[in-house]
């Protein structure tokens, strides 16, 4: 009774709020299916805004540049902001986005509106990981932390496929609606069940940079932009790499599997981030690298493509989390700071993966895909390694 009178406001119990993290993880899963979704149902939008589908594709590139381009500014001109406010902020402009692409016949109108998504996309991201941290004690901060991010391989797993048939079934403008609904839910379940925190206070902020000071902190944004530009090169070209193996129906089991994986992943890191946060990112690299040299060098054989959707699924799904936690516990007291850049860089990774996938589609074919993933996770792990003081420590700092 004494300590629960003396707990201050908002403070960890023991015990992890699960009502609470699954909001935050259903929110992460709605910024993910949001910037995803006209994937899903991209021929249908190309012709509703009256424009070819590779333009309608910018949808998904204008969505990446908000978020790069302001979540760094937006997160430091909002740093006094309650946490709350700034999540049910963040929550709201994308029930308004999406029911205006929903909506839009204009596809002027329709970028801006992604455009503002993304935006807001880039307020939730550096807020979630931190928000979900401080909802737990220090021993079960990992944990809380793979929970809220589970969000992500749900979204690319379940939701994606789930939103296209949505699409099909009664519309493209359907599948945006039923987002618009389900972020209004969640507008109220954070009101009803997650708890408020201040933001800081004028004396406490610091800028930016000075995050880049902090030891490790260069060490895990160099690991998040180049791993993600990997992950990203090979994920948003799976369908056209799988068509070119004669699999392109076997597209939306492929990346069931992937989910699948990515999920028991999570888990895995959940439950172990805390004293082997350096040893799950050293597998995980290790993992994908692997699942890329069987794409590379056995892709003839469907069954072993499967195999590597399975690797690569374990190996990626716990990297949000730990590139999360890796760059809090190197950040310390500019962890949120920290937290925006990896934001920004992670989809600057996402837009340039797609970039870049497409000049290597166009010069070398779907081949270069699963060599490239390998090119560039060898100076991941190389980082990696070389980080064992800071940024990737044997042991997380208290």
């Amino acid at each position: 009774m004494t300590m629960t009178a003396r707990r201050p406001a908002g403070a960890a119990s023991d015990r992890l709020p699960m009502s609470a993290l699954l909001a935050l993880a259903t929110a992460v899963f709605i910024t993910s299916l949001t910037e995803t979704l006209p994937a899903g149902v991209l021929p249908q939008m190309s012709a509703a805004l009256r424009v070819g589908e590779s333009t309608a594709g910018q949808t998904v590139t204008i969505y990446a540049i908000g978020t790069a381009l302001l979540a760094i500014p937006l997160t430091a001109a909002t740093a006094g902001w309650r946490r709350r406010r700034l999540l049910l902020t963040a929550v709201a402009a994308f029930a308004v986005a999406n029911t205006v692409t929903a909506l839009s016949s204009v596809y002027v109108l329709t970028m801006a509106a992604r455009f503002a998504a993304g935006v807001a996309a880039g307020v939730a991201w550096a807020l979630l990981a931190g928000y979900a941290r401080r909802m737990a004690p220090p021993h079960l901060q990992g944990r809380a932390m793979a929970i809220a991010m589970a969000g992500i391989p749900v979204a690319l797993s379940l939701g994606v496929p789930a939103g296209t048939f949505v699409g099909q079934a009664f519309g493209w403008r359907s599948a945006f609606l039923a987002m618009t609904a389900l972020t209004v839910a969640l507008f109220f379940w954070i009101i009803a069940s997650v708890p408020d925190f201040p933001g800081q206070e004028r004396g406490e902020r610091t800028p930016m940079r000075h995050a880049l000071r902090e030891p490790g902190v260069v060490a895990v944004l160099f690991v998040t932009l180049v791993f993600v530009l990997a992950h990203t090169i090979l994920y948003a070209y799976i369908a056209t790499f799988l068509d070119d193996l004669g699999m392109g129906g076997d597209t939306d089991l492929v990346l069931l599997v992937f989910g699948v994986a990515s999920l028991v992943s999570i888990w895995a890191v959940g439950s172990h981030i805390n004293r082997r946060l350096r040893a799950l990112t050293i597998g995980g690299t290790l993992l994908v690298a692997v699942a890329a040299g069987l794409l590379a060098a056995f892709a003839d054989h469907h069954a072993l493509v499967y195999l590597a959707a399975v690797l690569w699924g374990l190996g990626w799904g716990g990297v949000p989390t730990l590139l999360q936690t890796a760059v809090g516990d190197a950040g310390g007291e500019h962890a949120d700071a920290a937290q925006a850049m990896l934001v920004t860089l992670w989809n600057v990774a996402m837009a340039g993966g797609g970039v870049l996938g497409g000049a290597l589609l166009d010069l070398a074919g779907t081949d270069a895909f699963p060599r490239s993933v390998l090119i560039l996770l060898a100076p991941v792990l190389a980082v990696v390694l070389l980080s064992r003081a800071h940024g990737f420590p044997a042991k997380r700092p208290n």
